[in-house]
């Protein structure tokens, strides 16, 4: 164990709240939940006032609700959420020789030999409210010999607090804390520990390495290592994002191949979308589908550099095909694309491809200008509304005109709802987005 080693761990509190409390003052000291808001929806994030009532990330958003009935729950914004990340990323590499981040909301800085210029604690202590000022947001830190200690100094110091267990403290910090506080301890880990009796980490630090090993295998002996206050890992310097992906929850489950497609279709087009606003072309795809039973199977591709959105859109049908096996209802279907990397579409002189690279150019500029929903694929956009004898009802102005007039005062949205829908709204499912 190296115990000169100074590794901070900087971690946003509550940060998708936080981002919207920031938009919203209004919003402060409320119970509020970002996600879970329908039936079938799961909190992704949620205020410390909620937390209050039993209410945690991942919990589904129907016992959120049971818990706190007057909760606030918003939808949430992932974009806005991802560019006050980049923000903060900038900040911190600017003002730090060396940081790894970790996720969207938390960073690890190495200080190791800064002490010689100033204290470490001070620093960190400055570039907390450096962060806060500039962010008008809050963040706590961890200051310790490792990134295990660190992570859990900064739990045990949120809300708004900073804290730092130097090597003399280690023992006395850690040995009284529940087991559940140590990073990568999950619910069957801990339920399988407490059936043993192991609840504090002072009695987990007393186990044999042997019976740890052969209790939890190699992940057992990782958390006895924890326990101890020993982790080796290195801050690995920030790196580019490598995979983009988006995934769907269905309110109710389904089979109907036609939906599922049209579903797949409007995922690729968006990020393929956001692929060529980046730059970036991608080498591999990949298609995930959760039967109703919550099993969950993957089949992934590698494939020539492209950003194209045909060839990616026929490729993920492929591998549906292939992942979908069983006959059984889907409650779940996702899209990611990995391998990504800098650059632009490689086209030949007579390559069909420079067509549709045009056409992808023309759409972005009317998506960037007018939104992202301003041009979308047909097969994504609900079928329009047919009379009894199955023909098309056509668009009439006038009685549209009427029945404007005709609404009362309590129903404004339905005036501002776009006719272009795209198949998040239409289809009934509740979507997210993953960054890597």
């Amino acid at each position: 164990m190296d115990k000169e080693r100074q590794i901070i761990h900087m971690d946003q509190d509550a940060f998708f709240v936080s981002v919207e409390i920031r938009k919203n003052p209004k919003l402060l000291g409320k119970p509020v939940i970002i996600g879970g808001g329908g039936d079938r929806g799961v909190v992704a994030s949620c205020s410390y006032e909620a937390r209050q009532y039993g209410i945690h990330s991942a919990m589904p958003g129907r016992t959120a609700k049971l818990l706190c009935p007057q909760a606030i729950f918003l939808k949430g914004d992932m974009e806005e959420y991802s560019r006050a990340s980049h923000e903060i990323t900038e900040i911190i590499a600017d003002k730090v020789p060396l940081f790894e981040k970790a996720s969207i909301d938390e960073h690890y800085i190495d200080m190791t030999g800064m002490d010689r210029f100033f204290g470490c604690m001070k620093f960190a202590s400055e570039l907390r409210q450096t962060l806060i000022r500039e962010m008008k947001l809050p963040i706590s830190f961890g200051l310790s010999i490792n990134k295990t200690v660190a992570k859990i100094a900064t739990n045990e110091s949120k809300p708004g607090g900073e804290r730092q267990v130097t090597f003399p403290e280690l023992r006395p910090f850690l040995d009284p804390l529940a087991i559940h506080k140590i990073p990568g301890i999950g619910h069957a880990t801990y339920k399988k520990l407490s059936e043993m009796g192991v609840r504090e980490i002072l009695t987990l630090t007393q186990i044999p390495q042997q019976l740890m090993f052969k209790i939890l295998g190699q992940h057992g002996l990782s958390l006895w290592q924890k326990a101890n206050g020993i982790d080796l890992s290195p801050v690995v310097p920030y790196r580019e994002r490598k995979s983009i992906g988006t995934q769907a929850t269905f309110e109710s489950d389904t089979m109907d191949m036609a939906k599922l497609k049209a579903i797949i279709t409007g995922m690729v087009s968006g990020l393929t979308f956001q692929l060529r606003n980046q730059k970036k072309l991608t080498a591999c795809i990949t298609v995930t589908v959760r039967y109703t039973n919550f099993e969950t199977v993957t089949q992934q591709e590698r494939i020539p550099y492209t950003s194209l959105d045909s060839f990616l859109i026929s490729k993920a049908h492929s591998l549906f095909e292939k992942v979908y096996s069983k006959r059984m209802l889907l409650r779940l279907v996702g899209v990611k694309l990995s391998h990504l990397v800098s650059g632009y579409e490689q086209i030949g002189l007579y390559d069909i491809a420079e067509e549709e690279y045009s056409l992808c150019q023309a759409m972005d500029k009317v998506r960037n200008s007018y939104g992202a929903e301003a041009v979308v694929k047909a097969s994504i956009v609900t079928q329009p509304p047919r009379d009894e004898k199955g023909k098309i009802i056509k668009y009439n102005p006038r009685k549209k005109k009427i029945l404007i007039e005709n609404q009362t005062e309590e129903e404004p949205e339905v005036r501002k709802r776009s006719k272009i829908r795209s198949f998040m709204s239409e289809k009934g499912i509740t979507g997210t987005k993953s960054y890597e």
